[in-house]
């Protein structure tokens, strides 16, 4: 009769800490995937449905592939799957009619549905620890007083690059874009959009840079291991 396999209290810690990290990342998968489900059944402008999640579907899979050679921390994990479902309620509704900001506007007496701007807050507010993660995992610019100000310039840049698609897109579609610029009759949208994006990666950066650091060293010490 073989002997049962003894393991140290240590050994047991290590993989009860690693058994999370393997179960989030599914979970999130799992959410995200239902959620994108939902948002693609009947939605009210198929086009704008795909012009809006497009990051995601592009998105998930290129974090599945590469999630075993270069895996991210959980804290980017759930960002990621947060705004994948901010972008999944905004492409099934439209973002200037989901009904969540249609209940604030009326409740705060705004002169518009609030989601869009909603939304480029997240768009500033997530994709700040995504370049803050890989900057601070591919360049030496760990600990370095430039990363936060590089991070937030790099989340307007895509902001900026993001208005510039949405331009392109209005161009090409013409009126059938109107769902998607959610412009609203608002002259300045652009400039307000990428302001809240601005305000968003500023506001990560402020808040979640040291829970961040620590989660990047727990990843680099798993990586030793």
């Amino acid at each position: 009769m073989p002997e049962p396999i003894l393991t140290s209290p240590s050994d047991r810690s290590v993989s009860e800490k690693r058994a999370p990290r393997r179960s989030l990342p599914i979970a999130l998968v799992v959410v995200v995937v239902a959620a994108m489900a939902l948002s693609a059944w009947s939605p009210r402008d198929p086009t704008t449905w795909l012009l809006e999640t497009v990051w995601v579907l592009v998105g998930l899979p290129l974090v599945l592939l590469s999630r075993r050679r270069f895996p991210l921390t959980n804290l980017l994990y759930g960002l990621l799957a947060a705004h994948a479902l901010v972008l999944a309620v905004g492409g099934h509704y439209t973002y200037a009619q989901v009904p969540l900001g249609d209940w604030v506007r009326e409740w705060l007496g705004l002169d518009r549905n609030p989601y869009d701007r909603f939304g480029h807050l997240v768009q500033g507010f997530v994709p700040a620890v995504l370049v803050r993660e890989l900057l601070s995992r591919t360049s030496p610019l760990r600990g370095s007083r430039w990363l936060a100000p590089l991070t937030v310039c790099a989340c307007l840049a895509f902001s900026a690059a993001f208005e510039m698609f949405e331009w392109a897109a209005a161009l090409i579609g013409g009126h059938a874009t109107n769902d998607f610029l959610a412009t609203q009759s608002d002259v300045w949208d652009t400039q307000w959009d990428m302001f809240c994006a601005l305000i968003g990666a500023t506001m990560s950066v402020l808040l979640l840079s040291r829970a961040h650091d620590r989660q990047l060293d727990a990843l680099g010490a798993a990586e030793q291991r």
